[in-house]
């Protein structure tokens, strides 16, 4: 089992920056991708940046050039910044881990195996 617990959300205005927080634990290994989701009531969940643990990383186009994933791997915390935001990155967003991963595309494309943190609702005014 692998928990995971967001924190950092929050309302900021369009342009501005926002780092959210994911506290990792359980049983992480080498294989372990962690990424981040996000969510639109009625939309689909949609997969915004992973990292592997030797520090691979895939960012959606979506957010290219404005959201960096970064990871403590010593304190086994996830981080997503977030620069230049825009109203259309509102969404819930949800810290994932999938063990048996050997690159973040294979995270960031779904699957049945995925762990889920609660989610952290970021709010971007206009």
């Amino acid at each position: 089992q692998v928990h995971l617990q967001e924190s950092g959300g929050g309302s900021v205005q369009a342009g501005g920056s926002l780092r959210l927080s994911c506290q990792v634990s359980g049983n992480i290994d080498s294989h372990t991708c962690m990424g981040w989701f996000r969510q639109v009531p009625g939309k689909e969940r949609e997969g915004v940046a992973a990292i592997t643990r030797d520090g691979l990383t895939s960012v959606a186009d979506s957010v290219k050039g404005r959201f960096t994933i970064s990871q403590d791997n010593t304190e086994n915390t996830l981080s997503l910044h977030m620069s230049s935001l825009k109203p259309e990155d509102t969404a819930m967003y949800y810290c994932a881990a999938e063990n048996f991963c050997s690159y973040p595309e294979a995270l960031l494309r779904g699957g049945p195996f995925i762990y889920w943190g609660q989610g952290t609702q970021v709010t971007v005014s206009s």
